[in-house]
């Protein structure tokens, strides 16, 4: 019997067209009816008729509508899938970096730890809210997939204001792995047993085998890795390909190949290698905004070619569907459905025991099951004490937003600021919010 899935923010070809293609080719769901929603009814319309056009050319048995009513959408819903953003993305994002360094503050980035990762939080989490409130009234058996950010203080608010909603957080920043360990171990990704957790984009490889013998594989990372990364080429020079050829968007392939061959920001990362002796899952840029030190270790203008690679590649992609598994919310929903008891490399769920060092509210990312009976976390016990105690720096950060933007507090999100690691000074800081709130009064306006 089919699934009712509701994708929310449907309108945004990138994530519509590529989660109808991972939808479609699965035989699992076959017969589902795969549910549109947005608030935008124009770019709603063009890809439910791009996706309907599809399915009836292909031969495809599911069935494809589209609504901007939210309760006629989530009537009935099986699975939701969250991917949503306000306003101009771009725009807001480097408000959220910009703002913050023009008061003094040293962030690295702006996009999910620091100042910039409170205030992208306080603007999308109440529209996430909402969408929540009306799955709980309207479809609270769901299960719901979220994949905007900041991930961890939107699934920790989320959980905090409905703790009874099946609310699970998704991030592609674990498919680094596959890129990047395989060389420099030499054996494919199916021959290692590999754990990881964290929080989002703050995550470490924590145990690592090999299949074959059980050996610790760890050793071989540590002395490998960091002579890999020498040789990579830069996103420097992947953006002047891209540039000087014209490939975007006629040369997609080409380029992200040498986009995912390339190591945009390392200084970081070799940092946390060298001195943790833990191998980071993601860049300079994500992992570098939790830290307080970061902004004289990160690679600043390899964060800065990664972005305006980013930037310009998707203003100029133009998404379509294919047959094609991309994202793992498909394996997750097919393995819940079939009951299969399958390994998940990374979800984020409230800890609950799960990382022993954190308290339990806290949304981590770490390992799961899937079964019928849902998603499932991995304990990962006590991780090592100095990555440890980088992740404990922020328990007050996302406990203080979770509670300025469910109280609608202006005092809560100053304290949230002054208790950052990354606020290293207490002048301009009020300022900086203020300025923020004004600037983005739009989507701030209900902080008192």
């Amino acid at each position: 019997m089919g699934k009712r899935i509701v994708l929310i923010g449907a309108g945004s070809a990138q994530f519509g067209y590529g989660t109808i293609g991972d939808i479609l080719q699965s035989e699992v769901l076959q017969g589902s009816t795969i549910v549109l929603h947005d608030i935008n009814p124009v770019t709603l319309a063009k890809v439910e008729e791009t996706a309907a056009r599809f399915v009836k050319e292909n031969k495809l048995s599911f069935t494809i509508t589209a609504t901007t009513n939210r309760a006629e959408a989530f009537a009935g819903a099986d699975f939701l899938i969250i991917s949503i953003e306000v306003g101009d993305r771009f725009k807001l994002w480097e408000e959220d970096w910009r703002i913050p360094q023009q008061f003094g503050i040293k962030q690295v980035y702006g996009e999910n730890g620091g100042p910039g990762g409170l205030f992208h939080a306080m603007r999308i989490i109440p529209p996430i809210l909402e969408i929540c409130a009306d799955a709980q009234k309207i479809c609270p058996q769901a299960t719901i997939f979220n994949y905007s950010n900041p991930m961890s203080r939107i699934c920790t608010t989320v959980h905090r204001a409905f703790p009874d909603l099946k609310f699970i957080g998704l991030c592609h920043e674990i498919a680094s792995l596959p890129k990047f360990l395989p060389p420099v171990l030499g054996v494919p990704y199916e021959a290692l047993d590999l754990k990881a957790a964290g929080l989002n984009h703050f995550s470490v490889v924590l145990s690592a085998k090999y299949k074959e013998n059980g050996q610790d594989a760890y050793p071989d990372i540590l002395a490998k890795a960091p002579y890999l990364f020498e040789n990579m080429p830069k996103m420097e020079a992947v953006y002047k390909y891209a540039k000087e050829t014209g490939a975007v968007p006629e040369a997609v392939e080409e380029l992200m190949k040498l986009e995912t061959e390339a190591w945009s920001e390392h200084r970081l990362f070799k940092v946390i290698l060298e001195k943790f002796h833990l191998f980071p899952i993601t860049s300079d840029s994500h992992f570098g905004e939790y830290i307080q030190w970061a902004y004289d270790a990160v690679d600043h203008k390899g964060i800065l070619d990664f972005y305006r690679f980013y930037k310009d590649f998707l203003s100029t992609l133009e998404p379509h569907l294919e047959l094609k598994l991309k994202e793992r919310v498909v394996p997750i929903m097919e393995g819940i459905i079939t009951d299969s008891g399958y390994f998940e490399e990374a979800v984020n769920l409230p800890n609950n025991g799960l990382i022993a060092d954190l308290p339990d509210w806290i949304v981590v990312e770490v390992p799961a099951i899937v079964d019928k009976n849902g998603v499932h976390g991995i304990s990962m016990g006590h991780l090592p004490k100095g990555f440890a105690g980088l992740l404990m720096n922020q328990v007050a950060v996302h406990d203080l937003t979770a509670e300025a933007i469910l109280k609608k507090s202006r005092d809560l999100a100053l304290q949230a600021l002054l208790v950052d690691p990354n606020v290293s000074q207490f002048d301009g800081v009020e300022e900086m919010l203020d300025s923020m709130l004004d600037y983005q009064a739009k989507w701030l306006g209900y902080l008192k």
